[in-house]
């Protein structure tokens, strides 16, 4: 139902926090953190990773109790004590990745620990279910009440715990980086569903590092850079120069510092490469020092395509590796080759994230820091933390496990493992997916070097700017096949969404 309120008095702010304080020791997580969240409206949190977002935000869901600084929720001061404090209050957080039930239906997750009962004292299922039909039916959205939640997509679960927090009337809902994993189609079917609980009177947080939908979904925005509050903007009286200069302190044309590298021989040419169902006839080239960027929309084989290319997928057509036909039966064969892939999940299949950023660096080559049979592990270490000076890993130990780093450095880390040894093509895999935009520029400038180095570098990119941004050249893909190929000077947003979506020859 909407959230009531009072019109004979000035409603106080769903949720604020002003000049909030955090530290961990000697390590200082949170210098000022401020926010004022209105009712009815969309606040989007922005900020570098490491500007104290995620410390806010867990501060407001019970998980931190601040050091200082006022917290006040409805205008009284609150200081939860845990994340069911925080709950009860009427505050809900839906993350990236949700943590439901999967053995058990969509119902059982919404009212799981506070189902209701009957005069007999049963769990009252019918009452149950009607509930969450009605919940979806105010969402806009369809979904089987009685299917078990495994299986899923990401998009579905993140509604689902949008309707437990319905059913538990939250008033504030925080949404952390809810789109990361989800396609177009999704993504505006989460917009709708954020617009309609607007318009019941919530208050909604959005975090978020893809500029485009803060724009297009948030009201307000709030900047914070360095553990500090550096600004709050209506949407409409700001701009993306103006915000990538508040957050990182410098202006919009670093996003992509992309320099000129002189243009070598073939290192890798790709021809009739073909997966029956999946993509037919690809053919492209990549020459020293030269970015090529791989483009299409989300289901044109891309990333298969990548995958083919080192030997994790069974193909015909033909690979060649500096001048050499080459035909890898593993991954491991391409990288003892000189070819590398850098996958776009880093947390399912590239990080051992219980490992420390150590190991992760140097697992791959482990062999090549033997003596005799024997682990030197004086060796190991010393080429982790060149490796870890060489890719600019900001304030990542490296005896840290692997999952608690950035996403920035945590793309850096499987970087740095992947570049370990020499190398003459890099295939990179949506590189900055889920990373901020400062590290966004740090792995620019990581690509630049490499291609100065004289490597080939695949960049393959959902993001369209990023393509137009750093590729020397675009190769574009739909529907499994290579549909065009242009020269930086020849490509536009236009052509290369035009020839993506099969609206221009």
């Amino acid at each position: 139902m909407p959230v009531e309120m009072d019109a004979s008095t000035p409603a106080a702010p769903a949720l604020e926090l002003s000049r909030v304080v955090k530290s961990f020791g000697a390590v200082v997580a949170l210098r000022s953190g401020t926010i004022t969240m209105e009712r009815g409206s969309i606040h989007a949190l922005i900020g570098e990773n490491g500007a104290g977002k995620s410390t806010l935000v867990k501060i407001i869901a019970g998980l931190y109790r601040r050091d200082a600084g006022e917290f006040r929720l409805d205008g009284e001061p609150v200081d939860f004590h845990t994340t069911a404090q925080s709950k009860a209050a009427g505050i809900a957080v839906i993350y990236q990745e949700p943590t439901l039930f999967p053995d058990l239906s969509v119902t059982e997750n919404i009212f799981m620990g506070r189902q209701p009962t009957n005069r007999f004292g049963r769990i009252d299922r019918k009452a149950m279910r009607a509930e969450a039909v009605e919940i979806f039916q105010r969402l806009g959205v369809t979904i089987d009440p009685d299917r078990v939640t495994e299986g899923l997509s990401i998009a579905d679960q993140q509604i689902i715990e949008i309707a437990k927090a319905i059913s538990l009337d939250a008033r504030v809902l925080i949404m952390d980086e809810p789109t990361a994993a989800l396609s177009g189609v999704e993504v505006e079917r989460l917009f709708a569903v954020a617009r309609s609980l607007r318009d019941e009177g919530r208050a909604l947080l959005f975090i978020s590092h893809r500029f485009d939908e803060v724009f297009a979904l948030c009201d307000t925005v709030t900047v914070m850079r360095d553990g500090s509050y550096i600004a709050t903007t209506p949407i409409v009286e700001t701009s993306i120069d103006e915000l990538v200069r508040q957050m990182v302190g410098r202006d919009v044309a670093e996003l992509f510092p992309k320099l000129p590298a002189e243009m070598g021989d073939d290192v890798l040419v790709v021809e009739g490469l073909t997966r029956t169902g999946v993509f037919h006839d690809i053919g492209f080239t990549v020459r020293a020092g030269e970015i090529v960027g791989l483009a299409g929309l989300v289901g044109a084989g891309r990333t298969s395509v990548g995958l083919a290319a080192i030997g994790a997928l069974q193909t015909t057509g033909s690979v060649s590796l500096r001048g050499r036909t080459v035909r890898f039966r593993s991954p491991s064969a391409a990288i003892a080759a000189g070819l590398a892939y850098v996958t776009e999940d880093r947390k399912r299949h590239g990080l051992f994230p219980q490992m420390d950023a150590a190991a992760n660096i140097t697992m791959t080559f482990l062999a090549s820091f033997a003596r005799a049979g024997w682990l030197s592990r004086s060796r190991e270490r010393a080429a982790a933390e060149t490796a870890a000076r060489d890719y600019h890993l900001r304030g990542a130990g490296l005896d840290r496990p692997a999952s608690t780093l950035s996403g920035g450095n945590q793309q850096k880390l499987l970087l740095a493992r992947c570049l370990l040894r020499p190398r003459s093509v890099i295939i990179l895999d949506e590189p900055t997916r889920g990373v901020d935009v400062g590290a966004r520029a740090e792995i620019y400038r990581i690509m630049n070097r490499l291609t100065e180095q004289g490597l080939g570098v695949v960049m393959i990119s959902s993001d369209l700017n990023e393509i137009l941004g750093m590729s020397d050249r675009i190769v574009v893909m739909r529907e499994g096949r290579t549909v065009g190929e242009l020269a930086r000077e020849q490509a536009s947003a236009e052509r290369v969404m035009g020839l993506a979506a099969g609206l221009a020859a």
